[in-house]
């Protein structure tokens, strides 16, 4: 069981966990005027949950298909780290992934017909067949790879801008809300903006990311004849495109700050602490370009890995600490 543990992850799993919560923690209260009808309406809180716990039992299935396919790689490049075929037979690992993907395939369906909507079905079928390509194959290209796994990542916070619209839509069919379109508007257009930037933050760090560990994983990378961006035009081109996916998040402040200034009641001079979190995260962003730039062993790129996780977590944490200006 502890093999079986470790091979989900589950330190990644929580952060997905905490990014929903602290997303729905902040609409719920943020945004009463919208939501006073949704909170009454039965099995809401039940609906959420079971859609973070599906969502987690897909990433989960994810990073057990990623060390079936990777035990050769792996035992190069993490050997310390390799569980598949070493401590948890490769049958096993299989078996973690199906079962896992089934659930959570499972409570889509239920939820899709609970809520009289295919989105749920959907989203969970794309993520599941995404992450088996991925794995299988794309993980070992250049850019599409990178690119698949940060929207992947992306989809999570964009993943509950559509639970809220589904349930919103709901009460306003019984007729408790003038338009669920308007709705949807007002919140993703003016007050919910966040939600795109954070999803266009999730994915810029990702991106990067995954990049830093594409260089660590050079070696093992070769034995399966990858075609990652190191191996295909060399180090020096992969720390240019890390930097440029690192600088993006500071595009994203300052769009999020005319949204919240002129938007808002916030009132940026007067408030510069709502951001603080934000420049947290810059700060660490901004560091790992810098540690990636001078990053010349497999421990200097670790380093600037942390940084940029360190970066996530600080964005996850801007919702939840913004509820202190409401």
């Amino acid at each position: 069981m502890t093999a079986v543990w470790k091979l989900v992850r589950p330190l990644n799993l929580a952060i997905i966990a905490a990014t929903m919560y602290a997303l729905r923690l902040f609409l719920v209260v943020y945004e009463q005027r919208y939501y006073i009808e949704l909170l009454r309406k039965d099995g809401e809180g039940l609906d959420f949950f079971l859609l973070v716990f599906s969502t987690v039992l897909i990433a989960a299935a994810g990073n057990a298909i990623n060390d079936y396919f990777d035990i050769k790689a792996d035992r190069i490049n993490r050997p310390e780290r390799v569980i598949v075929g070493r401590i948890l037979p490769r049958r096993k690992a299989i078996m973690v992934h199906w079962v896992c993907n089934s659930i959570a395939f499972l409570i889509a369906i239920m939820l899709s017909v609970r809520n009289h909507t295919f989105w749920y079905v959907f989203i969970h079928l794309i993520s599941i067949n995404t992450l088996w390509i991925y794995s299988l194959y794309l993980k070992r290209k250049a850019i599409i790879g990178n690119f698949t796994i940060a929207l992947l990542t992306a989809l999570v916070p964009i993943l509950c801008g559509v639970h809220f619209f589904v349930q919103h839509s709901l009460v306003w069919e019984r007729g408790t809300s003038s338009s669920a379109f308007d709705y949807w508007l007002q919140l993703l257009v003016t007050d919910g903006i966040f939600i795109i930037f954070l999803a266009f933050f999730a994915f810029a760090n990702n991106f990067a990311r995954e990049i830093i560990k594409d260089i660590e994983d050079v070696p093992g990378d070769k034995e399966l004849n990858a075609d990652t961006l190191p191996i295909k035009y060399g180090q020096r081109v992969s720390k240019i495109w890390i930097g440029s996916f690192l600088v993006l998040p500071i595009f994203f402040f300052l769009s999020l700050f005319y949204f919240i200034e002129v938007r808002t009641t916030f009132g940026f001079v007067q408030h510069f602490t709502v951001f603080i979190p934000v420049v947290l995260s810059l700060l660490a962003d901004f560091m790992s370009i810098i540690l990636v730039w001078r990053a010349q062993t497999k421990e200097a790129f670790k380093l600037a890995d942390r940084f940029v996780k360190l970066a996530m977590i600080f964005g996850i944490l801007t919702p939840v600490y913004w509820l202190l200006w409401i």
